[in-house]
């Protein structure tokens, strides 16, 4: 039988990681004492809640335990403290890029407003990536919940501070509320000022959430897009136009996408041509972090150490590190699947 190469020694980028959700949970537990916040049990229990966000009650229960554990980040020295965790934990497990997504909102009363929020989330990258040599930029991630004039509102935020280490924009939340074509002017916003397009598309509704990201939002990637499977004319539009789908599969399953890791059709996609960029998404939630994406591929899917090296140049590909960044990731790579 082949040797098993390790895959946290595997250069990948991450690409699908949500700032809130990238938390340790112990983190989350001295903070939470810190504040005299009282947790939900489900982040208390010590394992990953149960979770199933395929019906509205399940979402809002979702909803409601990020709630909790975002309330525990109210100052500069918390957020300083996530995204260096963040990185670590991304360096342990063989990432060497990360493009964090953020809702500056949702932190901006603790912060002292919207652009005080930008500031304190971009020095903290600024100061993770100097303590742990991950390269680390940030996508502003609109809510699809909130009135479309305050998605312009963050594109137009997004792109003031574009040289300072915001690569992209995104659109996050329930795909079942809110059409992609009603926050079309924002992301035109983003992308006139040089930012990536990245919607949230194809997890909680079908194949058409994906198109509507497509040809309403003028995605480059797609945060998920695993249910484009069931599309094999989709399938092909993603191969042909080389969009990404950030993949997190334990998240799928976690959420009730799919029933079991097997379920999830990574192979369907790798097989149809369609870029991924595996993501681990809400760690915090969902348990796992990113090394275990590739695990899942290979362990539930049959990927060979070839396909699992393909799949993370694929997420270096897809995305924004510099040229010097994405020639030393590859090389990485190459070195890791030549490596017995």
């Amino acid at each position: 039988m082949e040797h098993a190469r390790d895959l946290t020694l595997l250069p990948k980028a991450h690409l699908h990681l949500h700032f809130t959700g990238s938390m340790r949970p112990s983190t989350l537990l001295e903070l939470a004492d810190k504040y005299g916040v009282r947790l939900p049990d489900a982040l208390t229990a010590g394992e990953p809640p149960r979770l199933r966000a395929t019906d509205e009650r399940g979402w809002f229960r979702f909803q409601r335990l990020y709630d909790a554990a975002r309330s525990c980040l109210r100052a500069p020295e918390d957020i300083q403290r996530l995204v260096r965790e963040a990185a670590e934990e991304d360096v342990k497990d063989g990432g060497g890029w990360l493009e964090i997504q953020v809702d500056p909102t949702s932190y901006a009363p603790h912060l002292g407003g919207l652009i005080p929020a930008v500031e304190v989330i971009l020095d903290a990258v600024d100061s993770a990536s100097r303590h742990t040599g991950l390269g680390i930029r940030v996508l502003i991630a609109a809510n699809r919940m909130k009135h479309p004039l305050d998605a312009r509102t963050l594109a137009r935020l997004a792109v003031r501070y574009a040289d300072r280490g915001i690569v992209g924009f995104g659109l996050s939340n329930d795909e079942r509320r809110g059409m992609a074509r009603d926050f079309d002017r924002a992301f035109a916003i983003a992308r006139e000022g040089g930012l990536l397009a990245a919607p949230h598309g194809g997890e909680l509704t079908g194949p058409s959430s994906v198109r509507d990201c497509m040809d309403d939002l003028h995605a480059a990637r797609i945060g998920h897009g695993v249910r484009a499977a069931e599309d094999p004319r989709l399938l092909k539009r993603l191969a042909e136009r080389q969009i990404t789908c950030e993949v997190c599969p334990a998240s799928n399953v976690a959420l009730g996408v799919y029933e079991k890791p097997e379920d999830v059709p990574l192979r369907t996609l790798f097989d149809a041509g369609v870029p991924m960029a595996l993501g681990a998404d809400d760690p915090l939630l969902f348990g796992s972090r990113l090394a275990a994406q590739y695990a899942i591929a290979r362990e539930h899917h049959g990927f060979t150490d070839p396909e699992l090296a393909e799949l993370a140049r694929q997420s270096v590909r897809a995305s924004a590190a510099p040229e010097g960044v994405r020639t030393q990731l590859l090389a990485g790579i190459d070195d890791w699947l030549t490596t017995p």
